[in-house]
C-alpha cells in the first residue's frame, strides 16, 4: 500500500542511506531520490528538508542538481508549497519503487545475517539436481536453517522460461535453441551421461551387449517430443537407420517412469546419476537394472544460468556458490 502523505518515517535515513556515492542513472544519487518521494509525501521544500536532516537552502539545491541532470522542470513552486510537474511525479513513482528495493534488500541481508531467512527458487534438470543440486541444499540447510528453498526438476525448456518469468533465481539446465543467449549468463558445468533403464528380470538383460534393433518393438517411457534426452535416443535409432520406437509414453515425471519400467516391459532413458541411485540401496535396489550397451549416450553439456540483466538475491547467491563448491 502507498504511504500516506503524513507519513515520513520512509524518509529517514537507514543504515544504507551512506552510500551517496553510488550513482544512479544520468548521475542520480540515492539522496536526490528520496528527495522527490519526499516532494511528492509532503508537498513542502521545508517539510521535505526536515525529514531528509538538511537545511531548506540545501534541500533547493538538491532539486536543482535534479533538474539540471534530468534536464526537465520537476516541480512547480506555489504560494502554499509545490506540486510536481509529469516528470516530476513520474520520477518519484520510479523513485519509491527503487527505495523500497534498496530497503528489502538491506532487510534481507540482515534476516540472513541474523540467521531469520530468506528464499530462494532453483530450477534443474534431473542428473544436477542428484549430483549437484542436493548436497548444495544440504549443507545450506546446515549452516542457514530458516532459508526458504524450493526446487523445480524439469527439462530445459520450462526451466528457462521460468526463469525469464524470474520464477527462478537460477537454474541448472540448457539453454534451449529458440531463445536468444544473450538473455542469460551460463557457466558450463558438466556433460550429462545417460543409460537405459529396464525392470530386474526383463527380456533383454543377460545376453550381453544390447543393439538398437532388438529394443525397437518394446515400450518406451520417456521425455516429451523435442526433448534433449529424446533427441538423443532417436538419433541413435537413425543413424543406425532403424526407426525409432512408435510405442511411447510420453512423460517428464520421473517418478511415474520408474513406476512404468518396475512394473512392465517398457525401456527408459534417463541419467546415469538416476540409475545410480535407484538401484542403491536407498532407492529401488532390486527393481530395476541398466541395460548393457557398447556405446556411450551423452547428452549436451549443461549449465549454471542466471538472468543476464538480474542479480541474485543475498540468500540465492549463497547456494549458487555451494552448488560450484560441489563442482570444484
Amino acid at each position: 500500500m502507498a504511504s500516506s502523505r503524513a507519513d515520513t518515517s520512509s524518509f529517514g535515513r537507514p543504515s544504507w542511506a551512506d552510500g551517496e556515492d553510488n550513482l544512479l542513472r544520468g548521475g542520480l544519487r540515492l539522496n536526490h531520490l528520496r528527495m522527490i518521494v519526499a516532494l511528492d509525501d509532503l508537498q513542502r521544500v521545508s517539510r521535505a528538508a526536515q525529514v531528509m536532516n538538511m537545511s531548506q537552502p540545501a534541500a533547493s539545491r538538491l532539486i536543482a542538481e535534479m533538474e539540471t541532470i534530468m534536464g526537465v522542470k520537476l516541480c512547480e513552486r506555489l504560494p502554499r508549497g509545490v506540486e510536481l510537474t509529469a516528470y516530476g511525479a513520474a520520477l518519484a513513482r520510479r523513485a519509491r519503487t527503487i527505495l523500497f528495493e534498496v530497503h528489502d534488500a538491506d532487510r534481507e541481508i540482515a534476516d540472513l545475517k541474523s540467521g531469520k531467512g530468506g528464499t530462494v527458487f532453483l530450477g534443474a534438470v534431473t542428473a544436477p539436481a542428484i549430483d549437484l543440486a542436493v548436497p548444495a541444499v544440504r549443507k545450506m540447510r546446515t549452516t542457514h536453517p530458516n532459508v526458504e528453498i524450493s526446487v523445480q526438476v524439469e527439462t530445459s525448456t520450462v526451466l528457462a522460461r521460468e526463469l525469464l518469468a524470474s520464477r527462478h533465481d537460477f537454474i541448472i539446465a540448457r539453454i534451449p535453441d529458440d531463445l536468444n543467449p544473450r538473455l542469460f549468463r551460463s557457466r558450463v558445468i558438466g556433460v550429462e551421461k545417460a543409460c537405459l533403464i529396464v525392470r530386474r528380470g526383463h527380456p533383454l538383460l543377460g545376453e550381453g551387449p544390447i543393439q538398437f534393433d532388438q529394443m525397437v518393438d518394446f515400450d518406451w517411457v520417456m521425455q516429451p517430443s523435442g526433448s534433449l534426452l529424446r533427441r538423443v535416443i532417436e538419433n541413435h535409432f537413425l543413424r543406425r537407420n532403424i526407426p525409432p520406437p512408435g510405442r511411447i509414453l510420453n512423460t517428464s515425471s520421473l517418478l511415474l517412469t520408474l513406476i512404468m519400467v518396475a512394473g512392465s516391459d517398457s525401456i527408459a532413458p534417463v541419467s546415469m546419476e538416476v540409475a545410480q541411485f535407484i538401484r542403491g540401496e536407498r532407492g529401488l535396489a532390486g527393481a530395476v537394472d541398466i541395460v548393457p550397451i557398447d556405446f556411450d549416450l551423452e547428452v549436451q553439456p549443461y549449465s549454471l544460468i542466471t538472468l543476464a540483466n538480474r542479480a541474485l538475491s543475498p540468500a540465492a547467491r549463497i547456494l549458487h556458490d555451494l552448488v560450484l563448491a560441489e563442482i570444484r
